[in-house]
């Protein structure tokens, strides 16, 4: 049992955490969001109907770009080989620097191609079509690396630095994770001191999980700074551009894993760097905001890793469906197998549209969309990981053997096995499904507490407590009634055909959505925030309202450009029917579950009640093999031995 000295400070810790997690968000909307009046109980179709469409300029070079990376990748890039060497290729990297790869978002004026994100993201699904680590070297240089926040936050003397290097491809890396540091920046120990002469900082820390470190040649670094007068934060982190060439920046270990076997990720230490006072980017005590931002438009890469797994598990499972025959018919035809195959095909079509659409918003620059964001990369990378499981046991023993193996005895080489592997991490990546729930449950819930957050906090002074309470008195009076009412019946958006009774669908449940987020509120008050499962069945619910209103806004497009082909309209039925009954499903079991219980034998778990149940296996357990299985390590490249660092996906990336 644990002490009252040892619960108060556990609950400091939760409360400091709590304060440098809220302080970094944005908590200013700066435009509309499609998700934050759904969850409201809006369903405000006007954001994203008609469907955003792509500047025609840039899509035409766009699509030469992509013709040219989609011939080098099936030249070039053998998933197989890199999976089984652990490692990608310099020459592979080196061909993408030919093409202008790692500038596919920097400003031409910086030497890159200045292209939209919704053509980054299709190049990106091409990429990790044929390797998953290939597709992470870019992503994180890209996506979270130097080139997003130095695009957002940088100087202009510091993008005329860098930018150039890093579109030409001098990798990047974005460094945050640390032993004691996942999802809590609280405990941040890596450190940044002013120099004597204030002309440099003093970087001292390690970082963990560093993706693209042990081969990157700059980085971001993010370092808890010394409190200053007009300095918001009391513990304030400041992000710094450090070139992994200065004296003091060590790789220390390069890690290994389960998928995406070819990543450069591992521990780097910082000793003594001298950083200079010009590299901090955006100012002191700005880096964890700069993180929480650089990942709202950063986490659209994952979908697109998801989207093109989809695809290549749709093309695979359709074909071996049609061709494997079993009790005298094509395995497709067996029900139990049809099943899987449609879901494969629905949800990859989902998949399209919500990447798609999320990208084509990010695109328009007048919406806020780190709620869209944030509920694509957590819908998607769950999904796309249930799709290649069905995929592995369509394709049965063959989906369990590795490709080299196939290869071997005469079989198509179809990497199933080593798909699967690739996309586990990404349900880790950048924000954990868990972590991402929290996220989205926050911003869901902003407006309300905004009105009456201090009615809900005990520790708010009794004169807010009353001002909240007239407030959420007047706010909610009017409010809660308008959740009940609205027309969400024919012939509103009867110009989407069959498609249309799914939309009414989803203008009804946002009000349904709005009212279950409100009553748990109620129910739960400042308890609320420890009903995780509560809060992520609401969210969950949001996810699929936002993967139907996708789904069908792209098929309406399709069909009106091609009204002779209505199969998208077929897919997005079909879809849109399974996710309402789970949309039923997490509703009935909002407040009626076994959530409590479920906690419970957690607990009890934790305090050993059960360990009578594993302890033939405890010996085991606690005296793991230390030998390794093989070293596997490789020196790291372009900033020579023991400087180099960071593969830009740290932030969060494999936060445990």
């Amino acid at each position: 049992m644990a002490t009252e000295t040892e619960r108060k400070g556990a609950a400091e810790r939760e409360a400091e955490s709590r304060r440098v997690a809220e302080g970094a968000r944005e908590a200013k909307w700066v435009g509309e969001s499609f998700m934050r009046h759904l969850f409201e109980g809006r369903f405000r179709l006007d954001l994203i109907h008609p469907y955003p469409e792509p500047d025609p300029e840039e899509e035409a070079r766009g699509r030469q770009f992509l013709d040219e990376l989609r011939a080098f990748s099936l030249a070039h890039i053998d998933g197989d080989r890199i999976d089984r060497e652990g490692h990608v290729p310099e020459e592979v990297l080196d061909g993408l620097r030919e093409l202008g790869a790692f500038g596919i978002q920097i400003p031409r004026e910086y030497g890159g191609l200045g292209f939209s994100q919704l053509t980054y993201n299709r190049a990106l699904s091409i990429v990790s079509a044929r390797c998953g680590a290939t597709g992470a070297f870019l992503s994180a240089h890209q996506s979270i690396g130097v080139p997003k926040p130095l695009s957002l936050f940088g100087t202009g003397e510091q993008k005329k630095k860098y930018l150039p290097r890093l579109a030409a491809g001098a990798l990047s890396a974005f460094a945050l994770t640390e032993a004691e540091v996942g999802s809590d920046p609280a405990n941040m120990s890596t450190t940044a001191t002013p120099s004597e002469d204030g002309e440099s900082w003093i970087l001292n820390g390690e970082k963990l999980w560093c993706t693209n470190g042990p081969r990157a040649e700059i980085m971001v670094v993010m370092a808890r700074t010394p409190p200053r007068e007009g300095i918001a934060s009391e513990r304030p982190i400041t992000a710094f551009i450090v070139e992994t060439a200065w004296d003091g920046v060590e790789v220390v270990h390069e890690s290994r894993f389960m998928g995406i076997r070819g990543i450069s990720n591992g521990v780097i230490r910082f000793n003594d760097v001298r950083v200079p006072a010009e590299n901090v980017i955006w100012g002191e005590g700005q880096g964890l905001k700069l993180a929480l931002i650089t990942l709202n438009t950063g986490r659209l890469s994952l979908p697109a890793f998801c989207t093109a797994s989809g695809k290549g598990a749709l093309e695979l499972t359709r074909r071996w469906a049609a061709e494997r025959v079993q009790w005298g018919q094509a395995i497709g035809k067996h029900d139990a197998v049809a099943q899987k195959l449609g879901r494969i095909a629905t949800h990859t079509f989902a998949m399209e549209a919500g990447a798609e659409l999320a990208c084509a918003l990010a695109d328009r620059g007048v919406l806020d969309i780190r709620l869209e964001a944030a509920l694509v990369k957590l819908w998607h990378t769950e999904t796309a990981w249930e799709l290649a499981n069905d995929a592995l046991q369509i394709r049965g023993g063959r989906g369990y053997e590795t490709a080299d193996s196939l290869r071997e005895r005469g079989e198509t080489p179809y990497p199933v096995e080593r798909n699967l592997r690739d996309l586990r991490i990404n349900l880790i990546f950048e924000g954990s499904s868990e972590i991402m729930r929290l996220f989205i449950a926050r911003e869901a819930v902003d407006t309300h507490l905004k009105i009456a957050g201090d009615l809900v906090d005990s520790k708010a002074p009794t004169g807010k407590r009353v001002a909240a309470a007239v407030r959420s008195g007047l706010h909610y009076a009017w409010w809660y009634p308008t959740r009940w009412v609205g027309w969400s019946y024919p012939p509103r958006y009867a110009e989407f055909d069959r498609l249309a009774r799914h939309l009414r669908y989803v203008d009804r449940t946002s009000r349904r959505l709005a009212r279950g987020l409100f009553h748990s509120m109620v129910r739960f008050g400042p308890r609320l925030e420890k009903k995780q499962a509560v809060l992520g069945r609401l969210v969950d619910i949001g996810a699929e309202c936002f993967l139907i209103t996708a789904s069908c806004v792209l098929a309406h497009r399709l069909v009106q450009a091609n009204p002779d082909d209505r199969s998208a309209e077929e897919l997005a039925d079909a879809f849109s029917r399974q996710a309402r009954r789970r949309i039923e499903a997490r509703f009935s079991a909002l407040f009626r579950n076994d959530d409590e219980v479920t906690y419970g034998i957690a607990r009890g778990a934790m305090d050993g009640r059960y360990a009578w149940l594993s302890e033939e296996f405890a010996e085991f357990v606690a005296n793991p093999p230390t030998e390794p299985g093989g070293s596997g390590t490789r020196t790291g490249s372009g900033a020579g031995a023991g400087h180099s660092a960071g593969e830009g996906r740290g932030a969060g990336a494999l936060s445990g």
